[in-house]
């Protein structure tokens, strides 16, 4: 069986720079779905719901094709953060965030409507802030776009003014967990690659039989 197209349900320009690593053949259908905050849940059970729900939505379009949902969220004790909807709940996140380890998890669904096939898994990365003052946090939102970013803030981007330490998948926090995806793509994949038999050993052909002589009695 071909492999499968493969799509990125996400409009984020970092998980498409990094997905681009592992696959430089892709297409980006961001996904329709609107991201949900169930109360009670933990922040890896509504990342792989919230990357469910976008992976279907796109899958619905393209039922041949092998989606890639992701959602990333940042939590610290019981408070859950995804993006910001104000510059002021930008600016509240991150001083929640100052002087304390956080943990960013990223939920990815891959799956296949047409052959019936999905992958839900999730990714967790410590991370540890500096103290931060209120002024270094506006300063750090004047260089860096908070409001398209779990956590209102990209590790990436001038991200050594807060990280203090991470420990984990450098990648997860950015948006897309490379070595684990990477590995649960090629195992995804490989049922779609049916290799054929392998050749039967040869075998000569066995040597023809002569009919023996009858034997000969023996004179009376």
């Amino acid at each position: 069986m071909e492999a499968p197209l493969l799509i990125l349900a996400s409009a984020s320009p970092r998980r498409s720079e990094l997905l681009r690593q592992l696959r430089p053949r892709f297409q980006v259908v961001p996904s329709p779905a609107v991201e949900t905050r169930e109360p009670h849940w933990s922040a890896g059970e509504l990342a792989r719901l919230n990357a469910c729900r976008k992976a279907r939505a796109v899958s619905m379009q393209f039922p041949d094709a092998l989606v890639i949902g992701v959602d990333t969220l940042v939590a610290a004790g019981a408070a859950i953060f995804g993006k910001p909807r104000t510059r002021a709940e930008a600016r509240g996140m991150l001083a929640f965030l100052q002087g304390r380890t956080h943990q960013v998890t990223t939920g990815v669904c891959l799956i296949c409507r047409r052959a019936r096939r999905q992958k839900v898994f999730c990714e967790q990365t410590d991370v540890t802030f500096r103290p931060l003052t209120p002024a270094q946090i506006r300063r750090y939102h004047r260089a860096v776009n908070p409001m398209d970013k779990a956590g209102a803030y990209g590790i990436q981007e001038n991200g050594g003014e807060l990280v203090e330490s991470i420990s984990g998948s450098f990648t997860n926090v950015v948006g897309l967990p490379l070595e684990k995806l990477g590995a649960e793509l090629d195992a995804f994949l490989a049922g779609f690659a049916v290799p054929p038999p392998p050749p039967l050993p040869f075998a000569p052909a066995p040597p023809a039989r002569t009919p023996s002589a009858a034997p000969r009695r023996a004179a009376p």
